[in-house]
C-alpha cells in the first residue's frame, strides 16, 4: 500500500489548506485512515481519523475548525482545515490501518508540511 499526501503550504493564520492522501495498492474494503501531525521536538499526535462506515474521531483541538472526509471509490482521504492556527503548524501525515483476520496493518505516508503564520 502506498499513500501520498498532498496540499500542503504556507498560509496566514485565520486561513485555509485542503490536504489530500491518495491510497493506491491492496486496499481492503474495511479500513479506518486517518491524520496525524508532528511538529518539531514534539511527539506524533492524531489529528483525525474515519472508518470506511464514515464514523469521524477529531482531537480536541481541531473540533469545529477541520472537518476529515473521504471518496472510498477512489481511495482518497482528505482534510479541510478552517480557521488556521501557528499552533497547527507542523508535518501532517496520512495512515491507512487495515485489519485482516489475524494481522492488523498500518501504512504511512511521508507527509506534507503545513506552515502557518502569525
Amino acid at each position: 500500500v502506498q499513500l501520498v499526501e498532498s496540499g500542503g503550504g504556507l498560509v496566514q493564520a485565520g486561513g485555509s489548506l485542503r490536504l489530500s492522501c491518495a491510497a493506491s495498492g491492496k486496499i481492503f474494503s474495511r479500513n479506518t485512515m486517518g491524520w496525524y501531525r508532528q511538529a518539531p521536538g514534539k511527539q506524533r499526535e492524531l489529528v483525525a481519523t474515519i472508518t470506511t462506515g464514515g464514523s469521524t474521531n477529531y482531537a480536541d483541538s481541531v473540533k469545529g475548525r477541520f472537518t476529515i472526509s473521504r471518496d472510498s471509490a477512489k481511495n482518497t482521504l482528505y482534510l479541510q482545515m478552517n480557521s488556521l492556527k501557528p499552533e497547527d503548524t507542523a508535518i501532517y501525515l496520512c495512515k491507512i490501518n487495515q485489519v485482516s483476520l489475524t494481522h492488523s496493518y498500518d501504512y504511512w505516508g511521508q507527509g506534507t508540511q503545513v506552515t502557518v503564520s502569525s
